[in-house]
C-alpha cells in the first residue's frame, strides 16, 4: 500500500515506550556502536570480549578444554543411562542427547581438544597449524564472544528493535536480496563486531520463527560478514596494509555483488519459504498500511512487541540459554570440525588439486603468478587466515591484493563460520557450504580482479 507522506507518533503507554528505548539503545551501542579501542574499530561486544580474554588469558584454553569434556562424558552418560532430568527438559535433551552424527562429532571434538591440551596422540590433530590453532587461539575468542552476545542477544530480539528495523530497511533488503528488512541488523553486527555474532543472532531469530528456512540459509551464509578488524589483520598479512581502504572498498563492492547474485543459485535458491515449525504464511508482514509512513509504522510495531515483555527475569533467562547453548552446543563442533578440515589443508594435497581448475580461470583474469594463486584459492574453506599466510611469498603486490580480498570475501570457511553454520539450527549441509563457497569465489573474483587492475 502507500505510506503518506507524515503520520503522527503512535500512542502508546510510556511504560511501552521505556520498554522499547531502554534496551534497544543499550543493545544498538553494544553490538553495532563502532569505536576505538586500542587504535582498532570494534564494537563494545567484542571489547567485553577482549577483556575476559585478557583477564582469564592463562586459563580459558583449560576452560573451553573443560567444557567440551564435560560435553561430551554427559552426552555419553545420557545415552547409557536415559537420564530423566536430561530427556525431560526440552534445552537439556537437545543439548546433551543429539542425534548419532552429532554425538559422534561431539565425542570428536572432545578427543581433539584433550590431544591439544596435553599435547599426546598422532602428532597431526594437535599442531599449532591444526588442532592446537582451533583450541588456543580460535575457541577462547569464541568461547568470551557467546557469552556475552549471548547473554545480551536479548536486548536486540525481544523489546521491538527488529520490528523497527524491519520496516525501516524493507524497501532495500526486499528488492535487492530478498531478505526481511530486520536482516539488516545481521550484517551490521556481522561488519562491525564480528561474524559468530551474526550466525548467533541468525540462528536465534530462525529458531523464534522470524525467518524462513531460505531466508535464514541466506543471510547465514552471506550476511555474517567478516568484521573490519579481521580484514585489517589479513591485509596486513601480506605485507598491504597501507592499502586497506581501497582493500576493503573492494571487499564490500564484491561482497554486495555475491549476496545479490548467490541466494538467486542452487543451492540457497532451493531452500523452502517454511518457516521452522513447517508453516508457509508469512508471521511477520513488513509492507507499510495505508495512514502509515515506515518510521511511524515501525515504532507501532516496535512499541508491540515491546508490550509483549511481561517478565524481565524470564528475557534473562532467555540470554542465559543462548549462552549455555552456544558454549556447550557449538565449542565441540567447531573443534571437531576445525580440526578436521585443518588437518587435510595441512597434510594433504587436497586443496592443492582442488585449486588446479582455478588456474585458466585466473589467467584469463591476467592475474601474475596464476599457478601459486591457485593453490591459495581452494583452502580458504578450510580457515580464511590461510589464504593469506601462502600468499605472503608471492612477489606481485596485485596477486596478494586478490587473494586477500578473496579469502575475505568467500566468507564461509569451516574453522569457524562453516562450524559455526553447521552445529547451529540454520538449515544448511555441509556439502551446500562447499557449494556456495565455491559459487562465492568465481563470483566474486572477476570483481576483485577488475578492482585490483585499476588500483595496480
Amino acid at each position: 500500500m502507500q505510506e503518506q507522506a507524515a503520520a503522527p507518533p503512535p500512542k502508546s503507554p510510556i511504560n511501552n515506550w521505556l520498554m522499547f528505548l531502554i534496551p534497544s539503545l543499550i543493545g544498538v551501542f553494544l553490538f553495532m556502536a563502532p569505536i576505538n579501542f586500542n587504535g582498532d574499530i570494534t564494537i563494545p561486544i567484542a571489547v567485553l570480549a577482549k577483556t575476559i580474554q585478557a583477564q582469564f588469558e592463562n586459563s580459558l584454553t583449560s576452560i573451553v578444554t573443560g567444557v567440551i569434556s564435560f560435553t561430551a562424558i554427559m552426552s555419553i552418560i545420557t545415552k547409557v543411562f536415559k537420564l530423566g532430568f536430561v530427556t525431560r527438559n526440552g534445552f537439556l535433551n537437545g543439548l546433551l542427547n543429539p542425534s548419532p552424527m552429532w554425538f559422534i562429532v561431539q565425542q570428536l571434538g572432545a578427543i581433539f581438544a584433550v590431544m591439544a591440551y596435553f599435547n599426546v596422540g598422532p602428532e597431526m590433530f594437535r599442531t599449532d597449524a591444526t588442532g592446537g590453532l582451533v583450541l588456543n587461539d580460535l575457541l577462547p575468542v569464541l568461547f568470551s564472544v557467546f557469552i556475552f552476545a549471548g547473554l545480551l542477544l536479548p536486548l536486540l530480539l525481544n523489546f521491538g528493535l527488529l520490528e523497527f528495523f524491519g520496516t525501516l530497511f524493507t524497501r532495500i533488503m526486499r528488492p535487492i536480496f530478498g531478505l526481511p528488512g530486520r536482516s539488516s541488523v545481521n550484517c551490521i553486527a556481522s561488519w562491525l563486531g564480528d561474524g559468530s555474532v551474526g550466525v548467533l543472532l541468525t540462528s536465534k531469530q530462525y529458531e523464534s520463527g522470524m525467518y524462513t528456512q531460505r531466508e535464514a540459509a541466506i543471510i547465514g551464509t552471506t550476511f555474517s560478514a567478516v568484521s573490519i578488524t579481521f580484514s585489517l589483520v589479513v591485509i596486513a598479512q601480506v605485507n598491504l596494509e597501507h592499502m586497506f581502504v581501497p582493500f576493503y572498498l573492494t571487499v564490500c563492492l564484491a561482497g554486495l555483488v555475491a549476496a545479490v547474485i548467490v541466494p538467486r543459485l542452487p543451492p540457497l535458491s532451493r531452500k523452502k519459504d517454511v518457516y521452522i515449525d513447517g508453516t508457509k504464511e508469512s508471521k511477520h508482514d513488513e509492507s507499510v498500511p495505508q495512514g502509515h509512513n515506515v518510521i511511524s509504522y515501525g515504532l507501532e510495531q516496535a512499541l508491540k512487541k515491546a508490550a509483549e515483555v511481561k517478565s524481565i527475569p524470564a528475557i534473562a533467562l532467555d540470554g542465559v540459554k543462548n549462552a549455555v547453548d552456544m558454549v556447550f552446543g557449538v565449542l565441540p563442533v567447531v573443534m571437531a570440525i576445525g580440526t578436521i578440515a585443518l588437518v587435510i589443508a595441512e597434510n594433504t594435497p587436497l586443496f592443492d588439486y582442488l585449486g588446479m581448475p582455478f588456474i585458466p580461470f585466473l589467467e584469463l583474469l591476467h592475474i601474475p603468478e596464476a599457478e601459486a594463486a591457485s593453490k591459495t584459492i581452494v583452502v580458504g574453506f578450510a580457515d580464511m587466515f590461510l589464504p593469506s599466510i601462502l600468499a605472503s611469498t608471492i612477489e606481485s603486490d596485485m596477486t596478494r591484493f586478490i587473494i586477500a580480498a578473496m579469502s575475505v570475501t568467500q566468507l564461509i570457511y569451516m574453522s569457524e563460520i562453516g562450524a559455526l553454520l553447521i552445529g547451529s539450527k540454520v538449515p544448511v549441509k555441509a556439502w551446500e557450504l562447499f557449494v556456495i563457497f565455491i559459487l562465492r569465489t568465481l563470483v566474486t573474483l572477476p570483481v576483485i580482479a577488475g578492482m585490483a587492475h585499476l588500483l595496480f
